[in-house]
């Protein structure tokens, strides 16, 4: 093996290792085989380029090309050319993949599950790095950068695991890194020869001089390996990591006190609801028989700042066995208890408990701490969700219209925090809020023509795919363009009631479910949900709905209202995620499509749904297919098929006359020479004809009949070089020929497989082609028209 090939195969054994530490990462380590054999394949192409030998951009350009091929093969082959050329929907396809493993990444706690998403970032990941590494350690001989991308590689790993073993991982690649290192020093003295000859000699005469330098880089990589194992030790560890999808809350403190510092956990709201395919997270089941008003509250968002709501720092507590009444409540409100036990499912690891809203009571193992503000219980240290199953005892209060529109006052300090809005918000907001709620006789009557607006009168409509808007103006410009999802709504509704002085606040968690066949509701990523909760002094936090097409509208907002807000069930908001018409019709024109894709337009009718089936395609598009198919099946063999043909136009039949005698002696000696280069003798343009043969003959190892032929076609070129009046001779063809065959006989089975599939000779087809571009180049740069006055005299 050579030397740059060894470095090849350490430079990929290298990646490979570092890339163990990701291994954590997923549940399943079926990822890294398909890296194993992409790795492997990137590397056999770099070989193969190196030995050819192409420049070094063309040879990273070559496993560019092939690492793309290879991630189409494997990710995207349905909706690729032939399975294998990326076109615009495999490139389409690949991007929605890492779209996926994005999301994914952002919701799954470690060890996530081997979605197909986070498989390509994972493959993809390790073959980009694979090239980085393969690029400086052996197409540019250097060694010791290639330590960068796989520190990158490592690191990465590191920052996302919880650093159970992780001191194992570094070992392994370290250890690769190390092997790297000595592979490349190793390439070195074997070019240098004797390093030092002068070096003493040792016992049975040899020397220690020329290794010496291998144990000084042995001693240098041990020391750096110990170094680099203890200084982490001594660091903080990285907690969480990117893959704890709620990582929305980080507990700071011990025992029952400490406080909540809460990042916003409206990150992944958006990418939820966008989500190509649903998928359950909780199996809710509960006492109530009405799940119309089952939410699944998270958080609370108190904070507002002009562009957005946050969720504040608050003290934490025990969990208490019994929650203390929700503050506000008066016991002239009906309630009654509702018990609800719900299980998380084992990809879903929320930091904060979904619970229904009051909670009174939980009931979960683990270590959890409560947060009596929020009425919010939330993990400590690293504690969340994933396959836990928790009951919750709640309280279900049903206030009526007359009790929510005589509510007095609320407290003075409970008003100064959640009536609070800064200076930077529009003062559009606040004017929109006046003329929409213009006639009302109390903050109730306020907050029902609010949401009348935005859920039916206001001709807004509901859309995942708009953006979310950043700055002071963000509210405004939804106000303006009218379309949105549940985040736009809550956050504009609670605005805009805090400018009336209505207290106000922003809860996050999910939508009422499902109902399933065994009695209990499945709630799932699309029912991620966000809604504006108001403050009423004797009924305390109240839901309002807003956002058309999604949950429902409390029933309190529905009856007795004074603002006319009692209109037909059709129009308000949909009473349930789930509800489907019972008899299809055609859709409305006001449809959107995003809100055919959530089911929330009536149903197509049967013509229409066989209007919309997607047509078959001419013939001559799958027969395009199958020559493009063809066209790429051909793409390995057009070294070999190029060299057939050209060996077939040398050794052809040539003219009757001396120029054509003469020009057919040069081309089946220059076959001669580019047959011997196929077997590994690089020919040598400095020696004579016959030099040439000798040096062909004894590198080939010929038997004397074939070192005879290459003589005699060697002696033909001689007097087609040399002689006055060169005689032409017969047989030269057959000469070559026997060559080929001794070659082949001589030679091993892999050398004879590369002469046929990857002759080195054809590099002359690039020197061709770069010959012709600098031609074509040239004859451009001679008819460009010279600059009026370059060549005049000057005066």
């Amino acid at each position: 093996m050579s030397g740059r090939a060894r470095l090849a195969l350490f430079a990929a054994a290298a990646t490979l290792m570092a890339s163990c530490a990701l291994l954590p990462l997923v549940d399943r380590p079926t990822w890294l085989l398909e890296a194993v054999f992409l790795v492997a394949a990137q590397t056999g192409v770099g070989a193969a380029t190196r030995r050819v030998p192409l420049a070094r951009p063309l040879t990273v350009a070559a496993q560019a090309l092939v690492t793309l091929l290879l991630l189409t093969l494997v990710f995207a082959h349905q909706q690729a050319v032939a399975g294998l050329i990326p076109g615009p929907e495999a490139f389409r396809q690949l991007t929605g993949l890492l779209q996926q493993g994005s999301d994914d990444v952002s919701r799954y706690a470690i060890p996530a599950p081997l979605t197909d998403g986070i498989r390509l970032m994972l493959v993809g990941g390790v073959l980009v790095i694979g090239l980085l590494v393969d690029t400086l350690a052996v197409t540019f001989r250097s060694a010791a950068p290639a330590g960068l991308p796989l520190l990158a590689l490592y690191s990465v790993a590191a920052g996302l695991s919880d650093g159970g073993g992780a001191w194992l991982w570094f070992l392994v690649a370290a250890a690769g890194y190390l092997m790297l290192l000595l592979a490349e020093g190793r390439d070195r003295l074997s070019q240098w020869g004797r390093v030092f000859g002068g070096a003493p000699r040792g016992p049975g005469g040899s020397s220690d001089g020329a290794v010496a330098p291998v144990r000084t880089g042995r001693r240098i990589g041990a020391a750096a390996l110990g170094l680099a194992l203890f200084v982490p030790l001594a660091l903080p560890a990285m907690s969480g990591g990117l893959l704890d999808p709620a990582h929305t809350g980080l507990v700071r403190g011990n025992g029952d006190g400490g406080t909540i510092s809460a990042v916003n956990p409206l990150v992944s709201l958006r990418d939820s609801l966008n989500l190509n395919q649903d998928r359950t997270v909780l199996s809710v089941k509960t006492s109530t028989n009405d799940i119309s008003d089952l939410y699944l509250r998270i958080v609370s968002l108190d904070d507002f700042d002009g562009t957005t709501w946050k969720p504040p720092q608050r003290h934490i507590v025990g969990v208490p066995d019994q929650f203390p009444t929700p503050i506000g409540l008066s016991p002239d409100v009906k309630r009654s208890s509702v018990r609800t036990t719900i299980t998380a499912a084992d990809g879903y690891a929320q930091d904060w408990l979904p619970m229904p809203y009051p909670p009174s009571s939980v009931r979960i193992s683990g270590k959890w701490r409560y947060e009596p503000v929020g009425m919010t219980v939330v993990g400590d240290h690293g504690q969340n969700t994933r396959g836990k199953s928790y009951t919750v005892t709640s309280v279900d209060v049903h206030p009526t219209a007359q009790q929510l529109a005589g509510a007095p006052q609320a407290p003075a300090a409970l008003l100064r925090e959640y009536t609070k809005v800064p200076s930077s918000l529009p003062k559009v907001v606040k004017r929109t809020a006046e003329e929409v709620t213009a006639g009302a006789t109390s903050h109730y009557d306020e907050a029902v023509k609010l949401q009348d607006y935005f859920a039916v009168t206001g001709g807004f409509q509901y859309d995942t795919q708009v953006e979310v808007g950043r700055g002071p103006n963000a509210i405004a410009n939804f106000l303006k363009q009218k379309q949105g999802f549940c985040v736009h709504f809550s956050f504009a509704m609670a605005a805009m009631a805090r400018t009336l002085g209505i207290p106000a606040r922003v809860a996050v968690g999910f939508a009422p479910g499902s109902p399933q066949a065994d009695g209990s509701v499945s709630v799932g990523l699309k029912d991620a949900h966000a809604w504006p909760e108001l403050y009423f002094e004797g009924v305390g936090w109240t839901r309002f709905e807003p956002t058309p097409t999604r949950g429902t509208a409390p029933p309190y907002t529905e009856t007795d209202t004074p603002a006319g807000s009692s209109l037909p069930d059709q129009v308000r908001p949909s009473q349930s995620t789930s509800a489907a018409p019972a008899v299809p019709v055609a859709p409305s024109e006001s449809c959107s499509v995003q809100q055919r894709k959530l089911e929330a337009c009536d149903g197509l009718s049967a013509q229409a749904a066989q209007d919309n089936q997607p047509h078959s395609r001419p013939w001559w598009v799958y027969a395009l297919w199958v020559l493009g198919g063809l066209a790429v099946a051909l793409v390995p063999f057009v070294p070999m098929l190029w060299r057939v043909r050209t060996r077939g136009t040398r050794l052809g039949g040539h003219a009757r006359t001396d120029e054509g005698a003469a020009a057919h002696t040069l081309a089946v000696w220059q076959e001669l020479t580019d047959s011997a280069w196929d077997f590994g003798i690089v020919p040598d343009e400095s020696q004579t004809p016959r030099k040439a043969a000798a040096r062909i003959v004894r590198l080939g190892h010929l038997d004397p009949a074939a070192g005879a032929a290459v003589h005699r076609v060697a002696d033909a070129v001689e007097q087609v070089l040399y002689a006055p009046r060169p005689h032409p001779r017969a047989g030269l063809a057959e000469d070559v020929r026997q060559v080929i065959a001794a070659f082949e006989g001589t030679v091993s089975t892999g050398t004879r497989l590369r002469a046929l599939f990857v002759p080195r000779s054809t590099v002359r087809m690039l020197w061709a082609a770069s010959a012709w571009w600098a031609s074509v180049t040239a004859r451009a740069a001679a008819v460009r028209p010279t600059p009026r006055g370059a060549s005049g005299q000057q005066g």
